[in-house]
């Protein structure tokens, strides 16, 4: 079992699209309404493994500090106006979709933020306390983003988005943290470390093809009526990345050593996808399969431009030193 998990999280770049693919075909040919109970489980079982690695120890270190700020200053001032800006001129006439591409943009950081810094040997450390500080400063502010930015659009349900991230995010974040010191003093850190912690991205990732499996499940049937809305989606979201990708680059070139600058490059271009899902499909209803679709295609662009940047962070920020 762990091997076809393992095979699923290194391949989301095939593994969503099949399961998008499945969904739209699934709900073309059966009644679907019934998914709708599955979102709530489904959730859990993506967001809460990946509380388990998060750690949380690690930000009280005032090391690094010019670098956090510079980051969230990206993360918070900077690309989240960009989506919405991208959103307004793509989708000024489909609001949900603009929301999502603004949800996408809201919560920076995953577990994928300190791997693909390690694989491009960047500062692990600071991209440890990014992800942690992103993903407690984005839960808080999205929801004043959205009704600030959307709120005049949509009806914004304040008090659930609330209720929801405190659902998705903390209340997982809590018996995450548990879940991790349990098994600590139960297996020792050594054991943790080398067998057990691997195991609980590997978890997230079937929740993750789940919740996107249902969404286009909800939707197949107005997806399958305009099946060039798919494209249509993407475009934006590649400029997004685009964007953020270059003016990361350069600040993390100009103004920090390289260590830094790399884990400045994936703390502000990796964002939460499964937080942004989840409030989605949570809090939106019946909306929530549409929101959910536009976040689901920027997986697929996020997995291949994380992996391609890696090839070529050592022209731009020189080949890591030992030692």
């Amino acid at each position: 079992m762990w091997k076809i998990l393992s095979y699923l999280q290194r391949h989301l770049i095939w593994t969503i699209p099949a399961m998008m693919l499945a969904g739209l075909a699934t709900g073309y040919l059966l009644p679907v309404a019934n998914l709708k109970n599955t979102i709530v489980p489904l959730t859990f079982l993506m967001v809460y493994p990946m509380m388990v690695n998060l750690q949380i120890d690690k930000v009280f270190s005032t090391a690094g500090l010019r670098c956090q700020l510079v980051t969230q200053t990206i993360n918070f001032a900077l690309i989240p106006f960009v989506a919405y800006g991208l959103g307004q001129w793509f989708f000024a006439d489909r609001p949900l979709v603009a929301l999502g591409l603004l949800l996408a943009a809201l919560l920076p950081t995953s577990g994928m933020t300190i791997t693909w810094t390690g694989f491009a040997k960047g500062d692990i450390n600071a991209a440890i306390k990014m992800t942690v500080i992103g993903l407690v400063a984005g839960s808080i502010a999205t929801p004043f983003y959205v009704q600030f930015l959307m709120g005049t659009v949509i009806e914004i349900p304040m008090l659930q988005v609330f209720k929801q991230i405190a659902l998705i995010v903390f209340i997982p974040m809590v018996l995450g943290y548990l879940t991790q010191k349990g098994l600590i003093h139960r297996f020792g850190r050594e054991v943790y470390q080398r067998d057990l912690k691997k195991r609980f991205p590997m978890v997230s990732t079937l929740g993750v093809l789940g919740i996107v499996f249902v969404a286009m499940a909800l939707k197949a049937g107005s997806i399958l009526e305009q099946p060039e809305t798919l494209l249509i989606y993407l475009f934006p979201l590649v400029l997004l990345y685009i964007i953020n990708f270059a003016l990361s680059t350069l600040v993390g070139k100009l103004f920090f050593s390289r260590g830094e600058g790399i884990a400045l490059v994936y703390g502000t271009v990796m964002r939460n996808l499964s937080i942004a899902l989840a409030i989605a499909m949570t809090v939106f209803k019946e909306s929530g399969a549409e929101i959910a679709i536009i976040i689901a295609l920027a997986y697929i662009v996020q997995v291949q431009a994380a992996a391609w940047y890696v090839k070529f962070s050592d022209r731009i920020f020189g080949i890591a030193t030992e030692g």
